[in-house]
């Protein structure tokens, strides 16, 4: 379980394919403090360490979530929100995430503001859960408000410090990027089609 609140951004340094599988090596400040089989969030994946040292430390992503995410996307070189799972009895900054992206979005469009950022998205497929206006989303593992809602849009705001210490600043129109929607607002609405 995560919160959404980005502690480190990460650099790629490399890829290796293993059948369907890809190992992804990433360089961070966070990297000496793993340990081997920790969860930690990469862009809103959870992926499991399965190798570390004190400079860098060494993911597994499966065919399943390569299939459903941007991560068959990333190449050496590359910046990648992390996160380490949350703790008990730890402050919720951001809201319940768990790292199971449900589907990809794409960047439509930025709009630069007068000290912070609107983003516009919009989703590749039908989304499977809905989204509320001032409900919350997680966009390559970072919590944020949505700010308007549509059938397959929706935009968030972002302040300085969320763009300077996550990918956001790196996004451009057309960048895709992994969606989990909010794990209580899923619950609810499958409860409710439940009872249809």
């Amino acid at each position: 379980m995560f919160t959404g609140i980005i502690e480190e951004i990460g650099e790629i340094i490399a890829v290796k394919k293993d059948g369907t599988n890809i190992h992804f090596t990433i360089k961070s400040k966070v990297s000496k403090s793993l340990k081997i089989d920790q969860s930690v969030s990469h862009n809103g994946v959870c992926l499991t360490v399965v190798k570390k040292d004190n400079v860098s430390h060494t993911v597994t992503a499966i065919k399943e979530s390569l299939d459903i995410t941007t991560l068959a996307q990333l190449r050496k070189g590359n910046k990648i929100n992390l996160e380490r799972a949350m703790q008990a009895g730890a402050r919720l900054d951001g809201h319940m995430v768990q790292g199971h992206v449900d589907q990809t979005a794409t960047v439509t469009n930025i709009e630069v503001q007068n000290g912070s950022w609107n983003f516009y998205f919009e989703f590749n497929n039908k989304p499977k859960f809905s989204l509320v206006n001032k409900g919350s989303v997680c966009i390559d593992g970072t919590s944020l408000t949505v700010v308007k809602s549509k059938k397959k849009k929706f935009s968030v705001s972002i302040i300085p410090y969320t763009f300077e210490h996550t990918i956001f600043s790196t996004y451009k129109i057309g960048t895709q990027v992994n969606i989990e929607f909010d794990i209580i607002g899923k619950y609810v609405e499958r409860l409710l089609k439940l009872r249809k």
